[in-house]
């Protein structure tokens, strides 16, 4: 499972929020370069960009910039035919559903706006697009140091689990899992709980206030790299 460090950025300082909620953001540093710079010691860091991804250039300009992956939210509930067109053009490798929600309905617009759409069919629906990646947070988790949300991720890799049949070149069937690579985030609090998400098939998890409070130690997460090879 891959570990993926959260840096939060809010006039341009390095920021953590509770439940999306803007009057309790805590300033943890001025300079983000300077936490991405931690961050990647003895490594090459891989940036996924996301946040305020409207139109084609803005991808274009976040690639160029030397981004990994984009993850778009907003725009793939608000703007269907676009964010298609994103994967379209780029591949299913680098590019990112945001499928964060509250009481299991996609919230946007920074949080700020709570959608009708739910959020197994939202993920259900861009499968059938070819998407890879998925990240989804807890919005009622986020910020919160009390868990992530387990119960959530298990009915999303649940349902959006398929299964291939092929025929071998011996002629033996050989059935494949096929499925989304679900990114958790969100509420994360105690290193134990990492390995929870990886047994339950979480293929990447966000860690950001744990890692700012000094519950997770960048050591920590340095050994359980290295260690699984991730």
């Amino acid at each position: 499972m891959r570990i993926i460090p959260a840096i939060d950025i809010i006039d341009g300082k390095c920021v953590r929020l509770s439940k999306g909620d803007y009057t309790t953001k805590k300033i943890y540093n001025e300079n983000p370069l300077e936490v991405a710079l931690q961050f990647a010691s003895k490594t090459q860091l891989k940036i996924d960009f996301g946040g305020g991804l409207k139109h084609h250039e803005d991808v274009r300009i976040a690639f160029e910039s030397g981004a990994q992956q984009i993850t778009g939210g907003s725009i793939a509930l608000k703007a269907r035919e676009t964010f298609v067109g994103w994967i379209q053009k780029y591949g299913p490798r680098k590019i990112i559903l945001g499928a964060d929600a509250i009481d299991e309905r996609i919230a946007i617009s920074g949080w700020l706006e709570v959608s009708n759409t739910s959020v197994v069919p939202f993920i259900k629906e861009y499968q059938r697009h070819g998407i890879k990646y998925v990240i989804c947070t807890d919005i009622s988790k986020d910020g919160m140091l009390q868990g992530p949300a387990f119960e959530l991720y298990q009915k999303i890799l649940a349902k959006t689990k398929k299964w291939e049949t092929r025929i071998t070149g011996s002629g033996v069937e050989d059935e494949e899992v096929l499925g989304i690579h679900l990114i958790a985030s969100g509420g994360i609090s105690h290193f134990d709980e990492l390995a929870k998400l990886a047994d339950i098939g979480c293929e990447g998890a966000i860690i950001g206030k744990a890692i700012y409070e000094n519950r997770i130690s960048l050591k920590q997460l340095e050994r359980y790299i290295l260690a699984n090879g991730t």
